[in-house]
Protein backbone atom coordinates (compact mmCIF):
# COMPACT_ATOMS: atom_id res chain seq x y z
CA UNK A 1 0.00 0.00 0.00
CA UNK A 2 1.80 3.39 -1.00
CA UNK A 3 0.70 6.72 0.13
CA UNK A 4 -1.24 8.55 -2.23
CA UNK A 5 -0.05 12.09 -3.55
CA UNK A 6 -2.86 14.16 -5.59
CA UNK A 7 -1.04 15.90 -8.37
CA UNK A 8 -1.46 19.46 -9.76
CA UNK A 9 -3.62 18.44 -12.76
CA UNK A 10 -6.08 15.86 -11.30
CA UNK A 11 -7.20 18.59 -7.96
CA UNK A 12 -10.89 19.76 -7.95
CA UNK A 13 -11.71 22.96 -6.85
CA UNK A 14 -14.74 24.57 -6.17
CA UNK A 15 -15.86 27.73 -5.35
CA UNK A 16 -17.48 28.43 -1.68
CA UNK A 17 -19.16 31.73 -0.45
CA UNK A 18 -19.02 32.88 3.21
CA UNK A 19 -21.08 35.32 4.58
CA UNK A 20 -19.04 37.30 7.09
CA UNK A 21 -22.21 39.10 9.20
CA UNK A 22 -21.45 38.65 13.02
CA UNK A 23 -18.72 36.23 12.06
CA UNK A 24 -15.40 36.92 14.95
CA UNK A 25 -12.15 37.72 12.35
CA UNK A 26 -10.01 35.04 13.77
CA UNK A 27 -12.26 32.23 13.42
CA UNK A 28 -13.36 33.13 10.22
CA UNK A 29 -9.95 33.45 9.05
CA UNK A 30 -8.40 30.08 10.21
CA UNK A 31 -11.55 28.30 8.80
CA UNK A 32 -10.72 30.09 5.53
CA UNK A 33 -7.12 29.43 5.93
CA UNK A 34 -8.10 25.44 6.10
CA UNK A 35 -10.25 25.50 2.84
CA UNK A 36 -7.47 27.79 0.62
CA UNK A 37 -5.00 24.73 2.02
CA UNK A 38 -7.03 21.88 0.93
CA UNK A 39 -7.01 20.57 4.36
CA UNK A 40 -10.85 20.01 4.67
CA UNK A 41 -10.79 17.39 1.45
CA UNK A 42 -9.74 13.72 2.10
CA UNK A 43 -7.16 13.91 -0.78
CA UNK A 44 -4.82 16.86 0.96
CA UNK A 45 -1.61 17.03 -0.24
CA UNK A 46 1.23 19.54 1.54
CA UNK A 47 3.19 20.46 -1.60
CA UNK A 48 0.08 20.72 -3.98
CA UNK A 49 -2.25 23.37 -3.77
CA UNK A 50 -5.16 21.55 -3.03
CA UNK A 51 -7.61 24.05 -1.48
CA UNK A 52 -10.70 25.88 -2.71
CA UNK A 53 -11.96 29.12 -4.21
CA UNK A 54 -12.98 31.48 -1.36
CA UNK A 55 -15.49 34.19 -1.90
CA UNK A 56 -16.25 36.59 1.19
CA UNK A 57 -18.80 38.79 1.24
CA UNK A 58 -20.14 41.67 3.84
CA UNK A 59 -16.67 42.27 5.29
CA UNK A 60 -17.45 45.24 6.58
CA UNK A 61 -20.11 43.38 9.40
CA UNK A 62 -17.17 40.98 11.02
CA UNK A 63 -16.57 41.76 14.47
CA UNK A 64 -13.86 41.67 17.52
CA UNK A 65 -14.21 39.93 20.82
CA UNK A 66 -12.70 41.86 24.03
CA UNK A 67 -11.07 45.25 23.94
CA UNK A 68 -9.00 44.46 20.04
CA UNK A 69 -11.49 46.84 17.99
CA UNK A 70 -9.54 49.76 20.38
CA UNK A 71 -5.97 48.12 20.59
CA UNK A 72 -5.65 46.14 17.76
CA UNK A 73 -2.99 48.00 15.41
CA UNK A 74 -1.70 47.33 11.70
CA UNK A 75 1.64 48.46 10.94
CA UNK A 76 3.24 49.66 7.75
CA UNK A 77 6.73 50.66 6.60
CA UNK A 78 7.69 52.68 3.70
CA UNK A 79 11.07 51.61 3.80
CA UNK A 80 12.15 55.75 4.51
CA UNK A 81 13.35 57.30 7.59
CA UNK A 82 10.26 58.06 10.01
CA UNK A 83 7.97 56.02 7.32
CA UNK A 84 6.41 53.89 10.03
CA UNK A 85 2.58 54.10 9.50
CA UNK A 86 0.20 52.85 12.28
CA UNK A 87 -3.60 52.56 11.96
CA UNK A 88 -6.54 50.91 14.59
CA UNK A 89 -8.76 48.34 13.50
CA UNK A 90 -11.47 50.77 13.56
CA UNK A 91 -9.67 53.26 10.87
CA UNK A 92 -8.91 50.14 8.77
CA UNK A 93 -12.65 49.22 8.79
CA UNK A 94 -14.09 52.61 8.13
CA UNK A 95 -11.34 52.95 5.05
CA UNK A 96 -10.94 49.37 3.23
CA UNK A 97 -12.57 46.53 5.56
CA UNK A 98 -11.44 43.92 3.35
CA UNK A 99 -7.66 44.33 3.70
CA UNK A 100 -8.58 43.60 7.11
CA UNK A 101 -10.02 39.88 6.64
CA UNK A 102 -7.52 39.38 3.90
CA UNK A 103 -4.43 40.72 6.13
CA UNK A 104 -5.92 37.59 8.85
CA UNK A 105 -6.38 34.92 6.28
CA UNK A 106 -2.82 35.44 4.51
CA UNK A 107 -0.87 35.51 8.49
CA UNK A 108 -2.34 32.19 8.41
CA UNK A 109 -1.03 30.72 5.35
CA UNK A 110 2.39 29.42 4.67
CA UNK A 111 4.86 32.24 3.84
CA UNK A 112 6.41 30.32 0.54
CA UNK A 113 5.78 30.44 -3.30
CA UNK A 114 2.40 28.25 -2.32
CA UNK A 115 1.15 30.17 0.50
CA UNK A 116 0.73 33.37 -2.21
CA UNK A 117 -0.78 30.84 -4.79
CA UNK A 118 -3.46 30.06 -1.86
CA UNK A 119 -3.74 33.75 -0.81
CA UNK A 120 -4.46 34.64 -4.74
CA UNK A 121 -7.48 32.30 -4.42
CA UNK A 122 -9.24 34.41 -1.59
CA UNK A 123 -11.90 37.03 -3.02
CA UNK A 124 -13.17 39.42 -0.26
CA UNK A 125 -15.86 41.95 -0.64
CA UNK A 126 -17.23 44.87 1.76
CA UNK A 127 -21.26 44.35 1.04
CA UNK A 128 -23.30 41.78 -0.21
CA UNK A 129 -22.95 41.55 -3.71
CA UNK A 130 -19.74 39.87 -5.81
CA UNK A 131 -19.09 39.70 -9.52
CA UNK A 132 -18.39 35.60 -9.06
CA UNK A 133 -22.17 34.85 -10.03
CA UNK A 134 -21.08 32.77 -13.05
CA UNK A 135 -18.86 30.15 -11.31
CA UNK A 136 -21.80 29.14 -9.24
CA UNK A 137 -20.27 29.33 -5.56
CA UNK A 138 -21.75 27.05 -3.04
CA UNK A 139 -22.45 29.37 0.47
CA UNK A 140 -21.38 27.23 3.59
CA UNK A 141 -22.37 29.03 7.18
CA UNK A 142 -19.71 29.07 9.72
CA UNK A 143 -21.15 28.96 13.62
CA UNK A 144 -21.68 32.56 15.31
CA UNK A 145 -20.37 33.89 18.24
CA UNK A 146 -22.79 33.32 21.24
Amino acid sequence: MSTYYAKPGEVQQEWLLIDATGLSLGRLASKCATILKGKHKPQYTPHVDTGDYIIVINADKIKLTGTKATSKTYYRHSAYTGGLHAETFKEAMAKHPERVVEHAVKGMLPKNTLGRAMGMKLKVYAGPEHPHAAQKPREIKLEEDN
